[in-house]
């Protein structure tokens, strides 16, 4: 180790190093390998960061070299005060090196600063002497001394006056006492019914009276104290504010960073700004559920529904974000998954089903975000994430910043799409129009069209602000083109559900096998495969011989039942020949209700 004038310690072979509490000769420097040796013979090998980086690392025999200056905080202080650092500086560096700041290279010290001829005390003395002279006031050699001292540690900062930086504390000069006493009465209303600040004076001097004795203490005067609330009190629970509601301002948080496709979806529902005809001929908002993916922003799935949504909706959202995306007659050929910027055959090696499938991405996710509606929280969607091996983590509660992205999505789908639908509502009845209702004129199955072809053509071709690459941050990236990215870096490859998968996804009936097939809500559902079965128990005690039977509420022309094979059996409905469009469970509480009405069955 060696250390020239003014410059910084070097770590040389034969100096030592203090690390990990002893003390190491270098033996050897190669490339960022330091070699070490220690005083019982015990030999390391490091990288020259893991060692410099240890918080014992020290250099052995050098004094400590000056700290960067701190320019950030130095620039906080006053333009006299930074001068007045500077000029130390300038002073101090003449005091140990014999060079003034602004000498050249090779020129002579100065004869009362030169190192060789006079000691760090006379040249201190001579520094105190000739600053006393120039106008720095009366200045003692042990001022010298301790300017440098503080320079040798803490840089340019430690030549700063730091009477000029100091911070005040936010309760002013209130009595510590009167302090406590706040915060006392504030703990005591906290969880109550919100009150005034004058209330919360009165009982702050109830409080003082009780601990410090009737007149020992008095409370501050009415804007001292309001200003003292102020600075104590929680921004959202402070007195007289008006309590908070959903939409307030929430506690600052983490969010969660994402890398990959899949690695966090963010489902969520709300009404579109558009008016549909519903099954039953009235018009109304109809319901829309979306599967969000945070790192790409894909719009991986898209579910309308005319009234509420319900648990199976959304288990059959996690079965659309993980299934392909066909094709629909009329599509431009660009829109083909093999034409988007993704590794189309790494992902068609996975799975065959993806030729000329649609270009939006198919991810089985790791976790979803949902929040705390009792359709995200249900058994049925819970039973289906879990099959397929999803985490849920719901949002915090009160916290709308948590679920950022996909509110965004939702106020983005209604600006660009629904706008420019007929039936078009405006985001409040301020902007709806007065004609809006005659104006519908899309089904919910047509809106439904709609908008999948919109989210394939537009939305997840259309550059979005924040989606940004590393190598590239001035350019804003498509979702599938942050997809294709991602998939590229990170080498994940999503393995789309298989067609059992997604019948296991849709909800479950108990139903026996009679000679007339299965009844499911006064419907008849029956094949000839039935046959071996009818009358027969399915072996399964706890549900009494019932058999296991899963539909689609969506569309009650089929049935899916398990039989003793393990494998699902599709059983048509008796009268599906006459209905050529799928219907569900609307339109069929509809038709029953017209019939009741006329007195029949």
């Amino acid at each position: 180790m060696s250390r020239a004038a003014g410059r910084r310690p070097v770590l040389a072979v034969g100096g030592h190093v203090v690390f990990e509490g002893r003390t190491w000769q270098v033996v050897g420097l190669q490339g960022q390998q330091v070699r070490l040796i220690d005083e019982q013979g015990t030999v390391a090998t490091l990288l020259a960061n893991y060692l410099f980086a240890a918080d014992d690392f020290a250099l052995v025999g050098t004094s400590v070299a000056t700290p960067v200056p701190q320019w950030g905080l130095f620039a906080t202080v006053p333009l006299r005060e930074q001068e007045r650092a500077l000029a130390w500086q300038r002073h101090i560096r003449e005091v140990e090196t014999g060079q003034p700041a602004a000498a050249g290279r090779g020129q002579a010290p100065r004869p009362e600063y030169d190192p060789a001829t006079r000691t760090l005390a006379q040249r201190e003395q001579a520094k105190a002497e000739e600053l006393t002279a120039i106008g720095f006031g009366t200045v003692a050699r042990t001022t010298v001394q301790r300017m440098r001292l503080s320079y040798r540690a803490k840089g340019l900062w430690g030549l700063v006056d730091h009477r000029t930086t100091r911070t005040h504390s936010r309760t002013g000069r209130s009595d510590e006492r009167v302090v406590a006493a706040v915060l006392e009465a504030m703990r005591r209303q906290h969880g109550r019914s919100k009150g005034t600040v004058k209330g919360l004076r009165q009982l702050t001097a109830q409080i003082l009276d009780q601990t410090h004795g009737p007149g020992t203490l008095k409370v501050p005067p009415p804007a001292t104290f309001y200003r003292l609330v102020n600075a104590l009190a929680d921004p959202n629970e402070r007195p007289g504010t008006p309590a908070r509601t959903a939409g307030s301002p929430a506690r600052p948080y983490s969010p969660t960073r994402v890398l990959r496709p899949g690695e966090q979806v963010m489902l969520d529902t709300t009404r579109l700004d558009v008016l549909a005809v519903f099954a039953n001929g009235t018009t109304g908002r109809p319901e829309l559920t979306i599967a969000l993916d945070v790192a790409s922003r894909s719009i991986l799935a898209a579910v309308l529904r005319p009234a509420g949504t319900k648990a199976v909706d959304a288990a059959l959202l996690l079965a659309e974000m993980a299934t392909p995306h066909p094709m629909r007659p009329g599509w431009p050929g660009i829109l083909v998954l093999s034409r988007a910027p993704a590794p189309y055959e790494l992902l068609l090696d996975a799975d065959a089903r993806l030729q000329g499938a649609a270009a939006r991405p198919v991810v089985v996710p790791e976790t979803v975000v949902v929040d705390r509606g009792r359709v995200f929280v249900s058994e049925a969607f819970l039973a289906a994430a879990e099959s397929l091996g999803i985490s849920v983590q719901p949002a915090p509660p009160r916290q709308p910043a948590a679920k950022g992205p996909v509110e965004r999505t939702f106020g983005s789908i209604n600006s660009l799409l629904c706008q420019h639908i007929a039936g078009h509502t405006g985001s409040d009845p301020t902007r709806r129009g007065p004609r809006a209702e005659t104006e519908a004129m899309w089904t919910v199955g047509q809106l439904q069209d709609l908008l999948d072809q919109w989210i394939t053509t537009e939305w997840q071709n259309r550059p979005h602000e924040g989606l940004r690459h590393p190598t590239m941050p001035a350019t804003a990236l498509s979702p599938n083109e942050m997809w294709g990215a991602l998939l590229g870096t990170c080498g994940h490859v999503p393995l789309p559900l298989t067609r059992a998968d997604y019948i296991e996804l849709l909800p479950v009936r108990w139903k026996p096998i009679t000679d007339r097939g299965i009844r499911i809500d006064h419907r008849t559902y029956d094949h000839h495969t039935l046959n071996p079965h009818r009358g027969q128990p399915s072996g399964i005690t706890a549900q009494n011989g019932r058999w296991e039977v899963h539909h689609n509420p969506h569309d009650h022309r089929q049935v899916w039942v398990r039989l003793p094979d393990g494998q699902f059996t599709a059983v048509p409905w008796i009268h599906a020949d006459h209905v050529h469009q799928p219907f569900g469970d609307d339109l069929w509480q509809h038709l029953k209700t017209t019939v009741e009405r006329r007195g029949t069955r």
